[in-house]
């Protein structure tokens, strides 16, 4: 019996070098509006370097959808006082918070998880972050009118973020 040729075992699939990353509950509104986003975008022509994912309230189980990407783009809801509907473009320094804050495992962030990347090695050398400033944070499916309006502009930024061609956009 002749020896086979062995094969490659590998189920990890090649990785799209940018990702762009929906954050954020659907149970609470506007929340979500990072997870609606991505979802809006499900039939979006994008360049073959970019993969779109649903991180939904995901935290350090995120790390391994991190891993090898060149640029991670963030779409989440911003927690404060901000005005309603005001879209940031924001980087993870723009969001650090002192050192001294007491985390839960039961509440590890975004910043949390590309923190432990970073110490891992594995962080994307560029993230960037479009930060929504949500109207209303309460028991609901749908986003409100206010930011739900806002998904298309969202959706511009993301690829005008990815490089996607201006004349493209309006085409």
């Amino acid at each position: 019996m002749a020896a086979e040729e062995p094969q490659d075992c590998s189920s990890a699939p090649l990785r799209r070098p940018v990702l762009v990353l929906g954050l954020g509950n659907i149970l609470l509104g506007d929340e979500g509006v990072g997870v609606r986003v991505v979802e809006a975008m499900a039939d979006t022509a994008l360049p073959a370097n970019v993969e779109v994912f649903d991180g939904a309230t995901s935290g350090l189980d995120l790390l391994d959808t991190l891993a090898d990407r060149r640029k991670v783009i963030v779409i989440d809801a911003l927690a404060g006082d901000g005005e309603p509907g005001t879209v940031e473009r924001l980087t993870p320094a723009d969001l650090a918070v002192p050192a001294a804050r007491s985390v839960s495992l039961h509440d590890l962030g975004l910043l949390e998880t590309l923190t432990a990347a970073r110490q891992l090695g594995i962080c994307p050398p560029e993230v960037v972050i479009f930060g929504v400033w949500p109207k209303e944070v309460r028991w609901s499916l749908e986003l409100s009118p206010e930011i739900s309006r806002l998904i298309p502009r969202l959706i511009e930024l993301i690829l005008r973020e990815v490089g996607v061609e201006q004349d493209r956009l309006t085409a």
